[in-house]
């Protein structure tokens, strides 16, 4: 007992010495080593991180992630990589590197094998052109041997741990958005070797997926239990275990990603196999979950995914998707429903090549339920192909609305009436070629009721009657009829009764009368961003063949009554903002479409129409149909800043090029956009018009829109104080930029007022600012506009005269540097009265025809070429007297601020114009100042063109004989 007790001391003895020991060690380490690791892991970051890093503080310490040792970064901020170098990559409250002991200890070498990101935000973000803000590692070039006495932290991670991060990936080339909260990642393995295999265990509070700007996810949570085998030289990841559960979903998969160049390529295979329609339903967005938790649900489904090929934005690949669902034996019942759905059966399929709608092919095997004895729905629909797409389809049923909304439970709605409904139909519908499937089929619908929560009254006695019928697969047999579509609305009737033959050239009866109020009827279903308020009162009795209109043969039309608006918002894709109609009162006319009184506003804009659109109903019935129009515009004020695309507004419903564009080029305001489909012509009024803070008053002139392009005619506005007359052209080419075409002629305009208040006369003339008095312009030009819808420079082309009717240029730096060369003080104050300037503009260059005018007794003439950074190439004539026919030459190089006046010499020093790229709108290469060359250096580049042009002609010579 004495020996056990002995031996028993001894043991706690060193077992307190070790733990001591090891707390000591614990301590006394981060103290010894705070520099070593401090200094190599900011020599690491350094030389491997392209993107700018920031943080609060560093600490190493045992006990923030026992018992590693680990260096912790607080408050990290890491940028992104060019061009999102002020953009955020990685935000943490906490990243920590674990380093390996005995490295640190033996060798004094840092060894990262762990790493912990505590607290994240990660916003990975590839643009549309596929420039990827990740891109902040850099390593070393492979043709260089390695270093290795070379300071520096190194990596072979065996751990990586998230913990409550938000990962967010917005792809808009791909156009997909995965948008991930609460994520917490634990990744094992030796992620350092070549080939090794990762085991990851991955939870997701909430997780958004879209497509397009489809959400095909919305705030679903997901676990992942994981195995990938990880090939780091081929940059591929072979998923082997694999289970996913998103919601109450079950998801295994299989397959590989393999990171390329240019893209990825992948295959992988998803299923979820014997599950059950409610752990199915699970995954529907949030709103209707609620709705499953208090209804009935049963039956079986199975899920198949498989996404296969090469995604390359450059080489324009991409991948095939396919989905397969089935749903057998369902059954879905509220406790309040007279009968259950019962038999609810569905085999539903996509196959979706290359990513491409023109190819979806969607087969819809079958789809069938039933509520009660003689009330069942049956329906097969296979689709192939979108602009040409062939169509099968078999769709029957009888239907009570009322039985089928008790039994679904659906809380927010309340629907009646009865539905019918029997339609086949087999072919081809394409627009162009005018084809449509051969069918025939019914829709009725009997004293339908409807009512939501979001508003106390319903839309009662619907009514519809609508018949459909295709005998030959072609538009000529097609035929359409609407006797009748009715319904009341707030104690409104309104009454539509339609009959239409042969879309070939349609054959139309309309009849069209009530009074709906809209901002009511959005109402009832709590449209979100409609927001609309507002009347539309239609007395309408349309009656005509379609060729009637577009042979002329207008007598023969019978287009007659009334439409008036109120109050009623209107949104475009292409617009920040709504369009308010305070009142339009339209009237029929056979061919034409009256605007009797119409009055809108935009914004501060305000808008008053009066004039015509021809054809109105063609351009419903045709595909791309274009609107003809002439109108007498009348405006108090137009603010041309508001129309452009990126600008901020209220207009939720932005096509994807523009939402693209506003979150890549967040402090731009893009360019104007110009419908496609208008063919426009108006006479307009504005009392005043302002472009960037610029004010045009008193705009006359004849205005035309046609196929996406505006054009100014014999247009005339006052501007600082003058009357301009212009002739202009303009068109957008994206979301970001626009070209236009331009001729003005400006009479008597005061120099120094346009150089303050225009930004392109300072850009242009930077020398306006030295003269003073009234000039005349005559000028064309063309270029681009840029994201702001500013001017740029090196796109000007174009040319023109100025004429210095009345001016006094005093000590133009210029001139005063000549006259102080040549002892000549009259040349602080020129006589140019009457003189006529001719320039070219070309590359960011100015090209000056010569021009002569008076100083003293002395007659110099100006030519050569200036840019519009300020770079001098001008040749000065200095005429002595009498009459100046004898002279000697100055050159004058530098800048405007900083002239160099070399007297009796010819030659000055070239310019190189800039480049610019009109295609991709970027300037290539600045102008610059052309190098001094030697006469020996210009005789041995000489020699060289002309040895040069010997060799080529030789090589045609040697072509020749061989054909």
């Amino acid at each position: 007992m004495e020996r056990f007790k002995k031996i028993t001391l001894i043991i706690l003895k060193w077992s307190g010495i070790s733990l001591v020991s090891i707390l000591f060690l614990m301590f006394i380490i981060p103290i010894l080593f705070p520099g070593t690791i401090s200094e190599q892991v900011k020599i690491f970051a350094n030389k491997h991180l392209s993107g700018k890093l920031d943080y609060k503080s560093t600490r190493l310490t045992f006990f923030r992630h026992f018992p590693s040792l680990t260096v912790s970064v607080d408050n990290l901020v890491l940028q992104g990589s060019k061009p999102f170098q002020n953009d955020t990559l990685l935000a943490a409250k906490e990243v920590a590197v674990g380093i390996n002991l005995k490295n640190l200890i033996f060798n004094r070498e840092v060894k990262i094998d762990e790493i912990y990101v505590t607290n994240a935000y990660v916003n990975v973000f590839v643009n549309s052109k596929g420039e990827a803000n990740y891109n902040v590692y850099t390593s070393k070039p492979s043709g260089k041997p390695s270093d290795t006495t070379e300071a520096g932290a190194s990596i072979k991670l065996d751990l990586i741990k998230f913990r409550n991060c938000h990962v967010k990936y917005n792809d808009h080339a791909a156009r997909i958005l995965v948008d991930a909260k609460g994520l917490n990642y634990t990744g094992k393995g030796g992620l350092s070797e070549d080939i090794f295999d990762l085991e990851t265990d991955l939870d997701i509070d909430k997780v958004d997926f879209s497509l397009n700007r489809i959400y095909y996810a919305k705030q679903k949570t997901l676990h992942a239990d994981l195995v990938t085998r990880v090939n780091t030289n081929a940059l591929t990841f072979v998923l082997r275990k694999n289970e996913l559960k998103i919601n109450d979903l079950p998801l295994k998969f299989i397959g590989f990603v393999s990171i390329l160049k240019d893209g990825y390529n992948l295959d992988i295979q998803a299923s979820s196999e014997k599950t059950t329609i409610r752990e199915m339903i699970s995954v529907l967005p949030p709103q209707y979950l609620d709705w499953a938790k208090d209804t009935k649900i049963e039956g079986n489904s199975n899920l198949y995914f498989n996404i296969k090929g090469r995604f390359s934005e450059p080489k324009n690949l991409k991948p095939r998707v396919k989905v397969r669902l089935l749903v057998e034996n369902g059954f879905v019942s509220n406790g309040k429903a007279p009968v259950p759905m019962n038999n609810l059966n569905m085999d539903l399929n996509v196959d979706l090549p290359s990513l491409d709608t023109n190819q979806l092919a969607i087969d819809l095997r079958k789809l069938n339920f039933d509520l009660g004895q003689n009330n069942s729905f049956r329906a097969y629909v296979s689709t192939k192909g979108l602009d040409e797409m062939m169509i099968k389809a078999d769709i029957k049923g009888a239907v009570n609305l009322q039985t089928l909304q008790q039994a679904l439970g659906l809380k927010d709605i309340d629907m009646r009436g009865l539905m019918d409904t029997n339609i086949k139909s087999n072919g081809i519908f394409n627009l162009d070629k005018k084809l449509f499937p051969r069918t025939n089929g019914y829709i009725n619908l009997k004293n339908g009721w409807l009512k939501t929560k979001y508003y106390p009254n319903p839309i009662q006695n619907i009514n519809l009657v609508a018949n459909i019928n295709n005998t030959d697969g072609t538009f000529k047999s097609l035929g359409v009829k609407l006797n009748p579509f009715s319904f009341d609305f707030e104690g409104n009737p309104v009454f539509v009764n339609a009959d239409l033959q042969n879309f070939e050239d349609l054959l139309y009866k309309v009849k069209a009368k009530g009074v709906l109020n809209v901002g009511r009827i959005y109402r009832v279903f709590a449209k979100k961003g409609l927001d609309l308020s507002g009347l539309i009162m239609a007395d309408l009795s349309l009656n005509g063949r379609q060729s009637y209109a577009t042979t002329g043969q207008y007598s023969k039309l019978d287009n007659r009554g009334t439409l008036i608006l109120k109050n009623i918002k209107a949104t475009t894709e292409y617009l920040p903002k709504s369009f308010y109609i305070k009142e339009g009162n339209f009237q029929f006319e056979n061919e034409k479409m009256w605007f009797r009184k119409f009055f809108a506003t935009y914004g501060k804009s305000d808008f008053a129409l009066n004039g015509y659109l021809l054809n109105t109903i063609n351009y419903f019935i045709e595909r791309k149909g274009t609107l003809h129009g002439k109108f007498v515009l009348n405006s108090n004020y137009i603010l041309i800043d508001e129309f452009m695309a990126l600008k901020n507004g209220d207009n939720t419903k932005k096509s994807i090029e523009v939402d693209y564009a506003k979150i890549e080029n967040p402090k731009s305001s893009g360019v104007v956009i110009i419908p496609k489909n208008l063919d426009v012509a108006l006479e307009a009024n504005a009392k005043k018009v302002e472009f960037k803070g610029l004010n045009l008053n008193h705009l006359k002139g004849l205005a035309s829109v046609n196929n996406g392009e505006v054009y100014l005619k014999n247009t005339s506005f006052d501007i600082i104080g003058s009357r301009m007359n212009i002739d202009a052209r303009y068109q957008d080419e994206s979301p970001l930029t626009a070209n236009y075409d331009v001729v003005l002629k400006v009479q008597d305009f005061d120099v120094q007022r346009a150089y303050k208040e225009i930004d392109m006369v300072r850009e242009m003339a930077t020398a306006a600012k030295d003269v003073k008095g009234i000039v005349s312009l005559d000028y064309k030009l063309k270029g681009d506009f840029d994201k702001n819808m500013s001017p740029i420079y090196p796109s000007l082309e174009g040319g023109g005269i100025v004429n210095l009717r009345d001016v006094e240029v005093k000590n133009l730096k210029m001139l005063s540097a000549v006259g102080d060369n040549i002892g000549a003080d009259a040349f602080d104050n020129p006589d140019m009265k009457g003189v006529n300037i001719e320039t070219h503009i070309k590359n960011n260059l100015i090209h000056v025809d010569k021009f002569t005018f008076k100083v003293s007794i002395l007659r110099p003439s100006i030519s050569g070429t200036t840019s519009f950074n300020g770079l001098l190439d001008l040749q000065v004539r200095i005429g002595l007297p009498p009459g100046g026919w004898i002279g000697f030459p100055i050159v004058v190089t530098g800048t405007h601020e900083n002239p160099k006046v070399k007297i009796f010499s010819k030659k000055g020093q070239g310019i190189i114009a800039a480049l610019y790229n009109k295609k991709s709108n970027k300037v290539i290469r600045e102008e610059r100042r052309a190098e001094k060359k030697t006469r020996r250096q210009q005789r041995k580049d000489k020699e060289a063109q002309e040895q040069k042009a010997k060799n080529a002609e030789k090589q045609i010579n040697k072509d020749l004989k061989e054909k």
